[in-house]
């Protein structure tokens, strides 16, 4: 059984810098795509970022030079490193997993950023 837990969501104020983390269990993790995405109140999900299995990255326009995705697959742990943070940046975050990008099999249950004074 496939289990994605994200953490290192919270309260942080403009400017400031979270990581979030997405452990994975029951996959041969160094294997598949990853991904972040992000829902707010009232909005669709949004992708953020995705990582290849061969660390190729991409990223949504409105993080693009303030967030980096990343992965250790010795860990089976994906990272979301987030800098500058602004107050639209506020969502419940998820991570997934799937063969190839955007192809996904299933999610975590999330963990909320609020950028807030």
């Amino acid at each position: 059984q496939v289990q994605l837990v994200e953490s290192g969501g919270g309260l942080v104020q403009p400017g400031g810098s979270l990581r979030l983390s997405c452990a994975a269990s029951g996959i041969i993790f160094s294997r598949y795509a990853m991904g972040w995405y992000r829902q707010a109140p009232g909005k669709q999900r949004e992708l953020v970022a995705t990582i290849t299995d061969r660390d190729g990255t991409n990223y949504a326009d409105s993080v693009k030079g303030r967030f980096t995705i990343s992965r250790d697959n010795a860990k089976n742990t994906l990272y979301l490193q987030m800098n500058s943070l602004k107050p639209d940046d506020t969502a419940v975050y998820y991570c997934c997993w799937g063969i190839v990008v955007g192809a996904w099999s299933s999610w975590g249950q999330g963990t909320q950023v609020t950028v807030s004074s």
